[in-house]
């Protein structure tokens, strides 16, 4: 794959994070839904029709997600 192309759509490269602790969990799941709030195409996250956040704001949906409650069971 060319790395050096004019135009992309994704980022080079990637970065694995554990998620290890439910406030972590919630705080990226939270970076993600407001990410159209960011970028101007709405105003709420639940308004992008594309976002898991309409699942979590019980609104019609176009695609099922498992919602995880808000106490997420934990390993040691």
């Amino acid at each position: 794959m060319k790395r050096d192309q004019e135009y992309k759509v994704w980022q080079d490269g990637n970065q694995v994070i554990i998620i290890f602790s439910a406030n972590f969990f919630y705080q990226k799941l939270n970076y993600i839904h407001n990410n159209p709030v960011k970028a101007n195409l709405v105003v709420n996250p639940e308004d992008y029709m594309h976002s898991s956040a309409r699942n979590y704001a019980d609104l019609d949906y176009l695609l099922e997600v498992i919602i995880e409650p808000q106490q997420l069971i934990t390993f040691s």
